[in-house]
């Protein structure tokens, strides 16, 4: 039987590299994302839902469940960035809380009671380096991705028992459409790439930014059998810009 994966934040950037990798890997692929999902394999199934919608959230799953089988991998990569001062009342804190935690765990929820039943599973979330490093900007997103991690490694000690594995990958800057979203992208990596001391910010050792499939094949390792015995784990995928 074909295993089933599903993919949150499908319709573009890591999302998108995540849906393409595991679906040549021979997973079959549910792609969810608020906005319909373009250019996927014919194979691969698209569903559109909102992460912060609980009801549609399960709606979605158990669709999925019904026609292709139980859920094997979910991979959280929906979410949000904005960015602003932690002395702006404006950060958009509320939001980024609102699709970058309660968004993950209403689908995680979902999905991982059925793998605990069964007695297997794997689930991915996709958070950020700004989770482990402050970042001047960025206090609401960091605190989002902080939270999610904490709340997924503590979900993964509860269900580690039934054989289900929970981690985390923290990517760094990584060309995506979101990163378009803080500037002119090729002014945006050249910065991420230098760093910035006036913002306390390292440069990235490796001297690039991320693709998408770079994180993408992180994800695909850990939902992998060759990290059986990985759980709990935060991986860290930014080109050595944490100094981790």
């Amino acid at each position: 039987m074909t295993r089933v994966a599903l993919v949150t934040g499908a319709a573009g950037g890591i999302g998108a590299a995540v849906v393409r990798l595991l679906h040549a890997r021979g997973w079959h692929v549910a792609a969810v994302d608020r906005v319909a999902a373009t250019g996927t394999d014919p194979d691969v199934d698209t569903h559109v839902a909102d992460v912060t919608d609980r009801e549609a959230v399960e709606a979605v799953v158990r669709h999925v469940e019904d026609r292709r089988g139980p859920v094997e991998a979910l991979v959280n990569a929906a979410g949000v960035l904005r960015t602003g001062s932690a002395l702006d009342d404006a950060d958009d804190l509320e939001v980024l809380l609102a699709t970058n935690v309660a968004g993950v765990a209403h689908v995680t929820r979902a999905v991982t009671r059925g793998m605990v039943a069964r007695g297997r599973g794997v689930v991915v979330t996709v958070g950020s380096n700004a989770a482990g490093v402050p970042r001047t900007g960025m206090a609401a997103y960091g605190a989002s991705k902080a939270a999610v991690t904490a709340w997924t490694k503590a979900l993964g000690l509860e269900v580690a028992p039934h054989g289900v594995r929970c981690n985390v990958v923290q990517p760094g800057t990584t060309r995506t459409p979101m990163l378009a979203g803080l500037g002119p992208v090729a002014d945006v990596e050249a910065l991420a790439v230098a760093g910035d001391p006036a913002r306390y910010k390292v440069g990235i050792p490796l001297g690039r930014v991320a693709e998408p499939a770079d994180v993408a094949h992180a994800v695909g390792f850990l939902v992998s059998e060759e990290a059986r015995h990985l759980t709990l784990h935060e991986l860290y995928v930014d080109g050595g810009a944490s100094l981790r």
